[in-house]
């Protein structure tokens, strides 16, 4: 494979989110015959949720062992466990909870309503235990595991997990996992894995629909600075595909569209 990037535009939202499933089932099936667990990391947002919709519903759904397949998390809101915003439920709600994975293999965020050391600062704490999560399932000398496929979204200001324009977490090198507080977009409070971690993916999917995505995809295909539109600081070490509908590609270069199968 070759470290390139693509374009898949797709009529519209719901088509999207059935392409981008089906890609992702295939694609565990040959994980998964070459070797023995996957690790994929998840993402939040209405069409993040509705490619695991449109898996859940497949029929090829239950081709996977998912006894072997590891979720983690891109970034999640600091918010109580059973709060509708947060990125764990709605997965769980629309995927998790209807196939044969084990709780074990569900590595989510730490919450607000999680009982922490008082004397601690809780999101801070938070952070350092999913690093060491991270950590206890990498492979020696390594600090996270090896993410066969990462889904991402992307907002209308380019941002990507919850690494936002403009700000340090974009710009972060060492930490797998960062503190966001003051988010320009609520709730104030989240985590959110690094650049770094997600560039690590073999395989980046970033899934975007609508019109008010066509400006930040089209910044970032064209060399934006990371700054300025963190998803054109994003490129996995063997793929990374940018899924989209045709609003969203309204400003893509015809050149980089591949045809969508």
């Amino acid at each position: 494979m070759t470290n390139e990037r693509r374009v898949l535009v797709h009529q519209n939202r719901q088509a999207l989110a059935g392409s981008v499933a089906a890609r992702f089932l295939t694609n565990m099936v040959d994980v998964l015959h070459e070797q023995d667990i996957a690790h994929v990391v998840l993402t939040g947002g209405s069409v993040g949720i509705a490619v695991l919709e449109a898996i859940n519903e497949s029929a090829a759904r239950d081709t996977i062992d998912w006894s072997r397949v590891n979720f983690w998390w891109g970034d999640e809101r600091w918010v109580p466990r059973a709060d509708r915003e947060r990125n764990e439920l709605q997965a769980r709600e629309a995927l998790l909870d209807h196939v044969d994975v084990p709780q074990k293999n569900i590595h989510a965020f730490g919450a607000s309503d999680d009982h922490i050391d008082a004397d601690a600062d809780a999101l801070n704490a938070a952070a350092a235990r999913y690093t060491a999560e991270l950590l206890a399932h990498a492979p020696k000398g390594e600090q996270y595991p090896r993410f066969d496929v990462t889904f991402l979204g992307v907002g209308p200001d380019g941002h990507v997990a919850s690494l936002f324009p403009h700000r340090s977490g974009i710009r972060e090198r060492e930490a797998s996992v960062v503190t966001v507080r003051d988010s320009p977009k609520p709730p104030v409070d989240r985590l959110s894995l690094t650049r770094p971690v997600i560039n690590s993916s073999n395989r980046v999917w970033l899934v975007l629909a609508g019109s008010d995505k066509a400006s930040a995809l089209g910044l970032a295909l064209a060399g934006a600075s990371r700054d300025e539109v963190p998803a054109a600081g994003i490129k996995g070490r063997y793929r990374t595909v940018f899924f989209v509908d045709n609003d969203a590609a309204a400003q893509v270069p015809e050149s980089l569209i591949a045809p969508a199968y």
